[in-house]
């Protein structure tokens, strides 16, 4: 009888990850690009499922994590940066390439960040915006609204801003919580994530799709301002006594 180690499972849909990461490209080659971004969905489908594969056979490794990294760089890092290149990049030369290429480059970078600094295999928040996160703001957007809803001058820079805005937002350090796995437990520990993620599925659903991206925006928009409002809090406790608060506290 053959003996199938118990990370075997977790691994194969780790390997599906990386197999429509390169799928995609190959679509993207063809011009078929609703094809090229179905890939990167499906592989954001075999990423959600590896991990619950490995917490459900207790395989969670460190191989695991680096064999999830390397998949997740092609499918979420050189798939959507290939596309985006070939739908409006190309025509713009070195400048073009640069461009396009930076969030492959970067998902590269926030990946080995986040496996030099993995405690455990359960987080609550990750620092910087997930790169599957990044490539579905891509594909949403493409899908749905690049050279469709809006204008041609308009969609130039929308696709412009989000290849710039996800790479820095990707390597930054603000924090953005993580789905914890699904259970009573966890349901009642974190209910306003829950509620978010439930309203967001709600939403996809009835819009067909296209809340998708809207979702993604306000998933990015939640790191900005929780970053933002706790430097403000830092700075306020940093500001120096007035004279009349140094005089009031020599009377008292």
């Amino acid at each position: 009888m053959i003996n199938i180690p118990r990370n075997f499972i977790p691994s194969l849909f780790t390997i599906l990850n990386a197999f429509c990461g390169f799928m995609s490209i190959i679509s993207s080659a063809q011009g078929n690009y609703d094809k090229a971004i179905l890939f990167i969905v499906y592989a954001a489908l075999f990423d959600a499922v590896d991990g619950l594969a490995a917490r459900l056979t207790k395989s969670a490794s460190k191989f695991g994590v680096e064999l999830d990294s390397l998949s997740d760089v092609v499918s979420f890092g050189a798939a959507p940066s290939f596309m985006i290149y070939n739908i409006y990049f190309k025509d713009h030369g070195d400048i073009g390439v640069f461009a396009a290429s930076l969030i492959l480059l970067f998902a590269a970078i926030r990946l080995a960040r986040f496996n030099v600094q993995l405690v455990g295999f359960d987080k609550d928040y990750f620092s910087g915006v997930p790169v599957p996160m990044a490539a579905m703001t891509i594909c949403s957007y493409v899908y749905f609204y690049h050279n469709k809803l809006f204008g041609f001058a308009l969609s130039e820079k929308f696709i412009i801003g989000l290849a710039v805005l996800l790479p820095i937002l990707m390597v930054s350090k603000f924090r953005y919580d993580s789905i914890p796995k699904i259970s009573p437990a966890t349901i009642k520990k974190y209910p306003v994530k829950f509620i978010f993620l439930f309203l967001g599925v709600i939403i996809c659903i009835v819009t067909r799709g296209e809340g998708l991206f809207l979702f993604c925006l306000f998933y990015l928009s939640t790191g900005i301002f929780r970053g933002v409002f706790n430097q403000f809090k830092k700075t306020k406790k940093r500001q120096p006594f007035t004279e009349e608060e140094i005089e009031s506290k020599k009377v008292n």
